[in-house]
């Protein structure tokens, strides 16, 4: 089946935002394991780059796979790209301007930000590949599958380390690496029952 039946415009731009996103993501990290003080964060934050570069990969495929130039700057994924660079320079200011746990700090929320931004791609690309016509759902499958389960990691994991190196930064005992680390957790509510278990970790 050609490409109109695969894509409508809608989940064309949606693909041209993924591709930014992930591109967007990958000069995130690079940028933030620049800054990361706690060597387990520094080796999350390197192995979530070489996923990301996978991940970009893996859009790059559906994207020529359907016929699309993987190089069209669409009005969706000009907004993304500048999204990306107001990312990678806040991380680059606060280097610049603060200390290093600050600056760690702050590439944790800018991963943070990123990656809330991607894991709803692939949340909605899953949503299409689950309801979508049986064209859709044979074009996306695979991509999901081999996606979606380290896109959660990257946002919950990240969020956690956020979320302790903040409370480290204000003075009160943090857990690091994160309890949503420890347990790997995968799910939203994974991650929630993680956090309000946070106690059991110090």
């Amino acid at each position: 089946m050609g490409t109109a039946g695969k894509l409508n415009a809608a989940l064309t731009d949606l693909l041209y935002q993924a591709l930014q996103t992930e591109q967007g993501g990958i000069r995130v990290y690079e940028q933030a394991i620049t800054c990361a003080v706690n060597d387990d964060l520094k080796e999350e934050w390197t192995k979530y780059l070489e996923e990301t570069r996978r991940h970009e990969q893996v859009v790059l495929s559906l994207l020529v796979s359907a016929g699309l130039d993987p190089d069209l700057m669409t009005p969706g994924r000009e907004v993304v790209a500048g999204i990306g660079d107001a990312l990678v320079g806040t991380i680059k200011k606060a280097k610049a301007k603060g200390t290093r746990e600050q600056a760690q700090i702050v590439a944790s929320e800018c991963v943070v930000l990123a990656e809330t931004k991607d894991h709803a791609n692939w949340e909605l690309l899953a949503h299409v590949a689950e309801k979508g016509t049986a064209a859709q759902k044979a074009f996306l499958k695979d991509a999901v599958e081999e996606v979606e389960n380290e896109e959660d990691h990257h946002l919950f994991h990240t969020k956690g380390w956020m979320r302790e190196l903040w409370i480290q930064e204000l003075g009160f005992p943090a857990v690091l690496p994160p309890p949503e680390e420890v347990r790997q957790v995968e799910t939203a509510i994974g991650a929630s029952r993680a956090e309000q278990d946070r106690d059991k970790f110090m």
